[in-house]
């Protein structure tokens, strides 16, 4: 089948995009450090998060990102959910979008009610519609015991679940789950996995990390290498994912 990418069919576009982190080093280990210190200012560090990198994603499409801790997967992922402005280029969304990781996204002094209510409100649901699948979300999400709690109080797991219904029932166009699989019990973890099989997940785009190989074969239908903030490949899950090993066996031998 001709692969036809029109501007319609484009849930996500990222055009010469780089971010960098200005990391103030300030070592005050022993006593004469800290005496000199009073004469030096801490010097800057400018870290590459993500070097220069443009590619798309289409409408629909399960988009799989993989690489090693610090490779820059997470910030590229922010990136693109806009949590973090780029420094070049542009990312350009079509649709509602919502991250799920560890509760960004959501405001950590409100109470899980409140956050299911200004979540749905960012995502364009009208408060009737939300409160017709607020039971929904809550009882997915497992946190009955909980509605009324702020959520600065909860575990990652807890973040994680209320996070991804939310996004399951208020229906983000967008979805960018950041090891959404290894957050929570392994309960949770399987009535995740049975929404990517259910017909809910069709025409949703779906940016998914995970360390799992087994996961991003199963359910991606592209994936990106980012290796010390650089795109090193997109293609085709098995493609991809032998770049991946290959090149850490390599790293690890």
């Amino acid at each position: 089948m001709p692969d036809h990418t029109s501007s319609e069919q484009i849930a996500i576009s990222a055009k010469n995009i780089s971010k960098i982190f200005n990391i103030t080093e300030d070592i005050q280990n022993t006593v004469k450090q800290r005496l000199f210190s009073i004469f030096n200012r801490p010097t800057a560090k400018k870290v590459e998060a993500l070097k220069l990198m443009s590619f798309e994603i289409k409408k629909g499409e399960c988009f799989g990102i993989v690489g090693r801790n610090g490779s820059g997967k997470s910030t590229l992922v922010k990136v693109l959910a806009g949590v973090y402005p780029v420094d070049t280029g542009y990312v350009k969304t079509t649709g509602t979008t919502m991250l799920m990781n560890l509760g960004v996204g959501m405001s950590h002094e409100l109470t899980a009610r409140e956050n299911i209510y200004v979540s749905g409100s960012v995502l364009g649901l009208k408060i009737k519609e939300i409160d017709q699948i607020f039971d929904k979300i809550i009882d997915f999400a497992e946190l009955n015991e909980f509605v009324d709690t702020k959520i600065k109080y909860f575990s990652s797991g807890m973040l994680a679940r209320l996070g991804f219904s939310i996004a399951v029932n208020a229906g983000a166009d967008i979805m960018f789950l950041d090891e959404i699989f290894a957050v929570g019990d392994f309960k949770f973890q399987e009535k995740a996995i049975k929404i990517f099989e259910k017909s809910w997940i069709e025409g949703k785009t779906v940016v998914l990390i995970s360390h799992s190989m087994d996961i991003i074969q199963q359910y991606c239908q592209r994936v990106a290498y980012v290796k010390k903030g650089e795109l090193i490949h997109v293609g085709s899950p098995a493609e991809t994912i032998a770049m991946y090993l290959n090149d850490e066996g390599n790293q690890t031998a």
